[in-house]
């Protein structure tokens, strides 16, 4: 019983270690995953604005040619 009293503090400081460690893990962990969804929501918003900026383009391009066509219509 004396030995167990007097290791009592060794073993309660290790068991806290190995639960710190753990939870130091666990967060670390969860942080990965956190930062793997973040850039596949980035991509995901890259691709959105690539593809409203495409279709703004496609857009300014028809008004591009519907000017020019006015303005070869109104020209003398």
């Amino acid at each position: 019983m004396d030995e167990i009293i007097r290791w009592w503090p060794i073993i309660a400081a290790f068991v806290a270690a190995i639960f710190w460690l753990s939870r130091l893990e666990w967060r670390g962990l969860q942080n990965s995953s956190e930062i793997k969804r973040l850039w596949n929501q980035r991509k995901e918003d890259l691709e959105s604005a690539q593809r409203a900026r495409d279709e703004t383009n496609k857009i300014l391009d028809e008004i591009r040619k519907d000017i020019k066509e006015l303005l070869k219509k109104g020209t003398p």
